[in-house]
């Protein structure tokens, strides 16, 4: 018995004291492989899913919530201006970003002169990229005659039903609003890779879209903490690529904002990654560059220094 009560107490210590408790997910795409860890760990930590990153924001940074998942742009400020309050841990999103049109003539970015674009996303990494690989191309988005409009008229759950209507006829959008709109209509296509252009113009495969951060003061006092969650979270990333099938049903259920079948189709096309620390340090500062040659405050006015990958 003695025995007995020795092993369920390393039992209890190990479940409670090497796994967070408390982890926000967002609703979207770049909640669908915290489904897996919900499902699978929801004896050891507590969850709290948010419809945005700027909901849980705040309560990262107050350490209500231990880790979290941010655009690299919202980490870096939050580390330059909160005084390093938030880290980043690993890259688990790299870019899902396409402009889909019906619009067969769209064969390369110059056929987009002289059109109105819909942007997801006013400010963020859509935008930025679009942006960037518009410049970099030598193609105006000044409003000028002949030049690309961007509109951002058109909030981005609206984006997808208006172009399937065709209330617009150009939208750049990130998964899994592609991949709706193309399976509601199928003559909608993908007409602009935003990956394939950031790798034609930087030679990096591709960019990174959503990071885990970690409440620094929970990072350092709980190194091992974290380090467990990342290898958990690693499992879930790689199990969610293998089982798109049985991902939809899981997002379903905790309600992460997608049903299950738009999962199963939206999965090979979410990039869903998985690279920590220093490691990807490279690409996530020349997405930051990007975001720092249009609007240097969207990343705090800097680049985030060695302190903000947590290793």
């Amino acid at each position: 018995m003695k025995k007995f009560s020795c092993l369920f107490f390393s039992l209890f210590v190990c479940f409670a004291f090497c796994f967070p408790q408390k982890i926000g997910v967002l609703k979207g795409p770049s909640g669908i492989p915290s489904a897996y860890l919900m499902e699978n760990f929801s004896d050891n930590a507590e969850y709290e899913v948010f419809s945005g990153a700027n909901f849980l924001l705040p309560k990262l940074i107050k350490g209500e919530v231990e880790i979290g998942f941010l655009p690299p742009n919202v980490a870096a400020k939050v580390y330059n201006v909160n005084k390093g309050a938030v880290l980043m841990a690993a890259v688990c999103g790299n870019g899902m970003v396409s402009l889909v049109t019906k619009d067969s003539s769209i064969k390369r970015l110059k056929d987009l002169k002289g059109k109105e674009i819909f942007v997801a996303g006013q400010g963020a990494t859509p935008d930025f990229m679009f942006r960037y690989i518009l410049k970099q191309n030598k193609i105006k988005f000044d409003g000028t005659k002949n030049s690309v409009r961007l509109s951002y008229s058109v909030p981005n759950a609206e984006i997808a039903p208006s172009l399937i209507l065709g209330k617009i006829q150009y939208a750049v959008v990130p998964e899994p609003f592609a991949t709706v709109a193309c399976e509601k209509d199928k003559n909608i296509f993908r007409a602009v890779d935003f990956q394939k252009e950031f790798f034609a113009l930087s030679e990096i495969e591709n960019f990174p879209m959503t990071l885990i951060a970690v409440n620094a003061n929970f990072a350092k006092s709980n190194p091992e903490k974290v380090k467990k969650f990342l290898e958990e979270y690693k499992k879930a990333s790689e199990w969610t690529l293998k089982n798109p099938k049985e991902a939809g049903p899981l997002v379903e259920k905790f309600q992460l904002g997608l049903n299950a079948r738009i999962v199963e189709k939206a999965i090979p096309k979410c990039a869903f990654v998985f690279e920590t620390g220093n490691t990807a340090r490279n690409e996530i500062e020349k997405l930051l560059s990007v975001f720092m040659e249009f609007e240097p405050a969207s990343v705090g006015g800097k680049l985030p220094d060695g302190g903000f990958y947590f290793e």
